[in-house]
């Protein structure tokens, strides 16, 4: 195919990852044809697995929440959802061992009662706060449950100051608001929107009773974002071009548009745009945001992860969280690994980690692994069969105060040009659950542009 014969495509989906995977499927089945543009020689995006020796490794653990709709809406469509279980209630091990009388396990869980009752069991035995501490959450929860999260003005608040004039103890955020928010708004709550950690909070624990509920994929992320995910698109019908970047996009004189991948000129009626911000920004043509500039003021936030695989089973849960301790939550990967032999392998899953991303495996080496023998007394005297580290500098974009005022819709003020990911206005942090909203948001809009209805399947995704 040479610059002079382009190729036609009524939709261009420019990047692999969640979001553009999801909007490259939702035109598809509006009965379009899709041609979908990925840089890497896999889908996924930043959700994604490698090989290392015998081990199939994820780059980062990631888990959903049973309110997470839009990504259970994803699993099925990719026929994943069996690999990705949820927990059948809430039940989160919590294990202190910063505390004076020694290690100290508690659970947050729930029971089956309605929203709030359903957490009050579980709160008023969690070990780690004081009786006063746990009567503050419930006044607190209460208040949260009462704020909006699309009000503006939130979004200029951070979440610890308004824990603070809720009487939330700097323990109580450790042991609780913490323990959680960083998990998932990759940042601590003085680092973080209001408007974001009450959208998490509130939908998460303040919904319904299993809103919460655990879900994690039992095999390599890469088995279901990428080889499943290319057989749903293959299915569909889309045209899937991996290690293929868009080099520009051009409008046309006809209100059309022409993307150039350097090897390759493609026509389209439809692009969207499916990836990073600042990729994003140097994409755009002129006149598509008002103030594009904004993308590039949209922080980013690292998460790292450091693996150990242990010549001994040294863990009998398939996960837990820490207090006092830099270890943040630990994930038993062995089975879905793909490990052989006697041992097991660990996943210790660093958030907001702006102070440890640069820092040398053995200096990580140094910290994690006595980290691990005190959180872990199985651990002490187990040989290391292998200690390696990923790490994502760019995980996710800052869920600052503020952010909300950069983040983009879907739609641009070019007809035909959509924006998706989850640092799009979603609503949403950055998490798998954002970057699928973002993508049924683009195609949606995409497919409003070209005049076509399509049945939605799942109206509060959008």
């Amino acid at each position: 195919m040479t610059d002079d014969a382009p190729r036609s495509s009524r939709a261009v989906v420019i990047g692999g990852g969640l979001a553009g995977i999801t909007s490259a499927l939702r035109l598809a089945d509006a009965g379009l044809d899709v041609t979908l543009l990925e840089g890497r020689p896999r889908l996924g995006g930043l959700a994604f697995s490698f090989r290392r020796g015998e081990l199939t490794v994820d780059n980062g653990q990631h888990v959903y929440l049973r309110c997470c709709t839009a990504y259970r809406w994803f699993l099925d469509r990719v026929d994943g959802a069996r690999l990705a279980p949820l927990q059948n209630r809430l039940d989160v091990p919590v294990l202190d061992v910063g505390r004076p009388s020694g290690p100290r396990l508690g659970r947050l869980r729930r029971n089956a009662l309605p929203v709030p009752f359903h957490l009050a069991a579980g709160l008023a035995t969690y070990p780690h706060l004081s009786l006063a501490e746990r009567a503050g959450v419930g006044r607190a929860a209460l208040a949260l449950g009462r704020l909006d999260p699309d009000d503006p003005a939130l979004d200029a608040v951070d979440f610890a100051s308004w824990l603070a004039r809720h009487g939330q103890s700097p323990r109580t955020i450790e042991a609780l608001w913490d323990l959680v928010g960083v998990a998932t708004l990759n940042a601590t709550a003085p680092n973080s929107s209001l408007a974001l950690a009450a959208k998490v909070f509130k939908t998460g624990l303040l919904s319904e009773p299993g809103a919460a509920d655990i879900g994690w994929a039992s095999v390599p992320l890469g088995e279901v974002h990428d080889t499943l995910a290319g057989k749903a698109l293959d299915s569909a019908g889309v045209r899937t071009e991996l290690r293929t970047k868009a080099s520009a996009l051009t409008r046309t004189e006809d209100g059309g548009w022409i993307v150039d991948t350097g090897g390759e000129r493609i026509e389209a009626e439809t692009v969207v745009l499916a990836v990073p911000q600042r990729e994003t920004h140097d994409l755009l043509p002129e006149g598509a945001l008002d103030e594009p500039g904004r993308l590039l003021d949209i922080g980013t936030s690292p998460i790292l992860n450091v693996h150990v695989v242990y010549d001994r089973e040294v863990l009998r849960r398939p996960f837990f969280a820490a207090l006092g301790s830099p270890v943040q939550w630990v994930f038993d990967r062995t089975d879905a690994s793909g490990l052989t032999g006697p041992g097991q392998y660990l996943a210790v899953s660093q958030s907001a980690a702006d102070e440890e991303i640069d820092l040398p495996v053995a200096e990580l080496r140094g910290r994690y692994l006595p980290e691990l023998e005190r959180l872990l007394p199985a651990a002490r005297g187990a040989g290391i069969r292998d200690f390696f580290v990923t790490r994502e500098r760019t995980a996710t974009f800052a869920p600052a105060p503020g952010v909300g005022r950069l983040r983009p819709g879907a739609r641009t003020r070019l007809p035909g040009l959509c924006l998706a990911g989850a640092w799009t206005a979603t609503g949403w942090p950055a998490t798998m659950e954002g970057a699928v909203r973002s993508g049924f948001s683009a195609a949606d809009a995409a497919l409003r542009a070209l005049g076509r209805s399509h049945e939605h399947p799942l109206q509060e995704a959008a």
